[in-house]
């Protein structure tokens, strides 16, 4: 069983990141910014940021926060995306999700302008995924492709089980499994809650991918030998030997599953750093004008 370090691999493309970034800057271009949108003081959003932030640093990149709290109107928040839509230092910015109630997520990911949209959310991104144009990616999809590139794990012709089917994790992870392209050219069966069968359909998967957000809901009758799994998933749960108060919890039962797979992703240290690493190549790409001029 090899365990996958997503953290070893994330500091590896984030010097290969600050080593181009030194380059852009050596031929007289200007470094990439990122600007990042956080309502309300959400604890896991919080976190999110600050790593993000941190992670822009450790790149070579420029970072701009901008904090409201929750009370902020959406008029308000969609007149600030206009404005970083035109701001042409701004290669590529991103509005922390969750939003309050009152604000709707769908109308502020559609006013963000689709070059600087470098979370892969605005439905022209998702659209180009879905044909196979080049566009930003879904960051956390994303960063476990490059993980599959990088361990060398095969995925031509094997079949893939995608748990869950959510907008950001499951449907763009099954359409970059089933892409003409390596890491993909796999068989793709996406289960969620209605799917019948679905303990035989991860019996019968060479690679399981598991976004459900259910903390331990693959078991270890659920994996074949050699499986690869992927874990995806991040739910906090009590921990009273923690000084937080609590751990993360992935949607795999870890100490059982992880003897009979091949490769295997841990919670924390699998996707998680991987997600960030992402957005910042996302991000290299915006300040590139490599996918939209």
């Amino acid at each position: 069983m090899t365990l996958i370090d997503g953290k070893a691999v994330s500091a590896q493309i984030k010097q290969e990141i600050a080593a181009e970034v030194e380059q852009i800057e050596a031929a007289g271009g200007k470094r990439p910014h990122l600007a990042a949108i956080l309502v309300g003081h959400d604890g896991g959003s919080e976190t999110y940021v600050a790593n993000k932030v941190k992670a822009c640093e450790a790149c070579g990149f420029k970072s701009s926060l901008i904090r409201y709290e929750t009370d902020v109107t959406e008029a308000e928040l969609l007149a600030k995306v206009e404005e970083l839509n035109k701001d042409a230092d701004v290669d590529g910015f991103i509005v922390q999700l969750p939003l309050p109630k009152h604000i709707s997520e769908q109308k502020v990911i559609e006013a963000i302008d689709y070059r600087k949209d470098v979370d892969g959310f605005h439905p022209i991104n998702v659209g180009r995924l879905a044909i196979g144009l080049p566009c930003y990616v879904s960051a956390t999809p994303n960063g476990i492709i490059e993980l599959l590139r990088r361990y060398n794990i095969e995925t031509s012709g094997k079949k893939c089980v995608v748990l869950g089917r959510s907008n950001i994790v499951g449907k763009p992870m099954a359409t970059l499994m089933m892409q003409k392209a390596n890491p993909g050219d796999a068989t793709v069966t996406v289960c969620h809650s209605h799917s019948r069968d679905l303990k035989k359909e991860c019996q019968e998967a060479d690679i399981i991918i598991a976004a459900i957000g259910k903390p331990n809901f693959v078991t270890a009758d659920m994996v074949k030998d050699g499986a690869v799994v992927i874990d995806v998933g991040t739910t906090r749960v009590p921990d009273a030997t923690k000084k937080s108060g609590f751990r993360l919890n992935g949607d795999v039962k870890f100490d059982e599953v992880a003897p009979k797979c091949s490769f295997i992703t841990p919670v924390p240290g699998g996707v998680g750093p991987m997600t960030i690493v992402s957005l910042m190549k996302n991000t290299l790409l915006a300040g590139k004008k490599a996918i939209y001029q």
